[in-house]
């Protein structure tokens, strides 16, 4: 009768909820039944009826831990998308199959253009492809002032004939819908690869000759201030073509992270196809006709800085006059030319040089330095005057070359290896691309401009230079003569200035295919021939 009538007091009718925020606690409870086996035994035999469900759990309840944990390891600890098995369990291409779609491929079509035949898609346009063509291309075209027939109706030894296919790659952006397609991906990544560094390449040769006594700085400044990220939707609405890039939506609305980045890839892509079928004088038309670039205009300008004086005097032709875009884009050379591009190579050379004849480092330094580089090259001259005269030009650029700026900086700016260096940045980085791209038909650009950056790191560039014990020729000041001398950190970067303006000499007077000499049989900046033990 005791226990049961305990029981009775302990356990309520089953008609009130029965809930745990209920103020009597658990533990004298859990202690009057373990005192009594009798109890339990009734507690188990006794049907509980209903539990409080409408409160919540309580904030030590372990159910309730648990679930907060499984939260918290749900967010820190994502679920990982599993990749399709198609991708997983995929068997690799045999060598027959490879073979034939490398046969196959249009980059393998024109043996007469190397260059631009490995910017071409790398398997043949579809219907999808077609109607973008038929839809879009002839607004582009009108745009961008070319002629509205169908290109492909030209004879194949102009290059020119392949412009619908890479202007159509070129407004193929990575947030469009027909990149999902690998052929139109990848073609578009290796223009846009290919576009950044002409259009680097063409405003430093325009700057250079437009401005002859500046320094590369305010160059480098004007040059961002044209074709800067955050400026190309400026230029693209100004062409007319933002309706294009962006069929689907409003540029001016959408916000800078999702404008600037498909603008600049259009934008770079598009220079890469006009250079591939026109060359360098339609780049310049397109960027100062179509897209009304002005150099002088005040938004282009460089900030203001102090002046080294320049008491030199420049070539005949820059003097008292200021080039135009005409003029760089129209300019040929004479039949008779020293130089594959004279008017740069003065740009860059002052006359002034020629006091520096006869002095010490021309008649012990410069034989070796000629030696080590392969110069001169052989020439079919029909004067033999000119021979003599693009020698002597030859070995006052190599002095200027080696000429650190520590040295006729401040009494006089120019005798310095900078515009030089600034050339040579730009054609070394083309050059580069252009064999990246002919090397790897395969690659996307992405991974191209990686292999790219990696190449030309500046540590190397140096290094190349100091293989072939060139870097004990560079002619410092006597500030910086001792400090450089026992400071490897101090010099890596003046061997890299020297190596790069080596390369712009070597474009100004013997052209493109002498660089190539330089970076891939001088100094081998693929580093693929076996060095010596």
């Amino acid at each position: 009768m005791e226990a049961s009538s305990l029981a009775r007091n302990l356990l309520p009718s089953p008609m009130p909820e029965l809930s745990f925020s209920s103020s009597l606690s658990p533990f004298p409870v859990r202690s009057r039944l373990r005192s009594s086996k009798s109890v339990q035994t009734t507690l188990q035999r006794t049907p509980v009826h209903a539990v409080a469900v409408n409160q919540e759990t309580p904030q030590n309840s372990p159910q309730r831990l648990l679930k907060e944990l499984a939260e918290r390891k749900k967010a820190a600890f994502p679920k990982k998308r599993v990749p399709p098995k198609r991708f997983i369990l995929k068997p690799p291409m045999d060598d027959a199959k490879l073979i034939d779609r490398f046969l196959k491929s249009p980059q393998l079509s024109l043996k007469s253009f190397p260059l631009l035949s490995s910017c071409l898609p790398s398997s043949r346009l579809n219907n999808a492809d077609r109607t973008w063509i038929e839809e879009y291309l002839l607004e582009a075209k009108q745009a961008l002032g070319y002629p509205l027939e169908p290109t492909e109706e030209l004879g194949d030894d102009n290059p020119a004939k392949q412009f619908d296919t890479l202007l159509y790659l070129a407004f193929q952006h990575p947030s469009c819908e027909r990149t999902n397609a690998r052929h139109v991906r990848n073609g578009h990544s290796r223009l846009c690869f290919l576009g950044q560094y002409v259009l680097e390449l063409a405003f430093a040769e325009f700057f250079l000759q437009k401005y002859p006594r500046e320094s590369p700085a305010p160059m480098r400044e004007r040059v961002f201030s044209m074709i800067g990220k955050r400026f190309l939707p400026k230029w693209i609405k100004a062409a007319s073509l933002q309706n294009l890039v962006f069929p689907f939506e409003d540029m001016d609305r959408m916000i800078r992270k999702d404008r600037e980045p498909p603008v600049k890839s259009v934008f770079w892509a598009l220079f890469g196809a006009i250079y591939l079928c026109f060359g360098v004088p339609e780049v310049y038309r397109v960027l100062f006709e179509v897209f009304g670039m002005d150099p002088e205009d005040e938004s282009c300008q460089p900030k203001l800085r102090r002046q080294l004086e320049d008491v030199d005097h420049v070539s005949v032709e820059f003097e008292d006059r200021k080039l135009s875009w005409q003029d760089v884009a129209a300019y040929k050379p004479p039949q008779d030319a020293l130089f594959a591009h004279p008017r740069l190579f003065r740009a860059c050379v002052p006359p002034g040089m020629h006091r520096f004849r006869g002095n010490i480092w021309d008649f012990e330094c410069r034989p070796r330095v000629m030696q080590a580089l392969g110069y001169p090259l052989p020439m079919n001259d029909r004067i033999p005057e000119i021979t003599e005269a693009r020698n002597i030009e030859l070995g006052l650029g190599l002095q200027l070359c080696f000429l650190h700026p520590s040295k006729y900086k401040f009494e006089h700016p120019r005798f310095c290896l900078e515009r030089l260096e600034y050339l040579g940045q730009k054609i070394q980085d083309l050059v580069m691309a252009e064999r990246l791209l002919m090397k790897h038909l395969d690659a996307p650009g992405l991974w191209l401009q990686q292999k790219h950056r990696r190449m030309l790191l500046n540590k190397f560039c140096g290094r190349y230079l100091r293989d072939k014990h060139l870097h004990k020729f560079i002619i410092y000041g006597e500030p910086v003569q001792d400090s450089y001398e026992h400071n490897r950190r101090l010099r890596n970067p003046a061997t890299t200035a020297v190596q790069q303006a080596i390369h712009g000499l070597s474009y100004a007077i013997y052209g493109k295919p002498d660089v190539r000499r330089l970076m891939f049989e001088v100094f081998d900046f693929e580093q693929i021939q076996p060095k010596p033990v």
